[in-house]
């Protein structure tokens, strides 16, 4: 049953999981290790793994004998690495050039359809109409398209010194976020 405002809900609370404004610095960075990021299929891929979240999400996770909880703290994990690096401005992560595997990992997987975001699909299940959350995916993920086009446009009119302001402070805010995440998960 479409609901406009189920589908205002679902897209705002999804809006600010996936944060792909906040994710600028780290876009900005993998565009530069790589030298190009494939924003449709980065988009794809991200809207692949949310739309079979919204309808095997829990099934997935029971065949592999996984539970929310520990799924969640996977997640946490990767974006605590991914602080790390934009914090200290170390490479933990190594791209490969030739396959330009950074438009999946990890700017499909986990910045754009990470743990936070399955794990709020999981929970958006329970109180809201499937046809409003896949609506409110489609949403959010045309906006992480325009973003994800506009990064080097974005990038030059915050210069380098403000790129690596905002990829200090998001670097802290990703640590952060990434200890909440694991605090909330771990059952004490």
């Amino acid at each position: 049953m479409l609901n406009f405002k189920e589908i205002i809900s679902v897209t705002l609370i999804l809006f600010s999981v996936i944060d792909i404004i906040g994710s600028l610095p780290i876009i900005i960075d993998l565009r530069k290790k790589a030298g190009h990021i494939q924003s449709i299929k980065a988009t794809l891929v991200a809207g692949v793994i949310m739309v079979l979240f919204v309808f095997l999400g829990e099934s997935l996770l029971k065949l592999f004998g996984l539970d929310v909880e520990s799924f969640a703290i996977a997640g946490a994990i990767v974006l605590f690495l991914l602080g790390l690096e934009m914090v200290l401005g170390i490479d933990l992560f190594k791209e490969s050039a030739e396959t330009n595997e950074s438009s999946i990992v990890p700017l499909a997987f986990p910045l754009i359809a990470g743990a936070g975001t399955m794990t709020t699909i999981l929970s958006l299940k329970a109180e809201y109409h499937q046809i409003n959350i896949l609506i409110g995916i489609i949403l959010n993920l045309i906006f992480v398209y325009i973003v994800l086009k506009s990064t080097d446009w974005l990038s030059k009119k915050l210069g380098k010194s403000g790129t690596n302001i905002l990829r200090k402070v998001f670097g802290i805010i990703l640590l952060a976020i990434a200890i909440k995440l694991f605090k909330s998960n771990i059952g004490l």
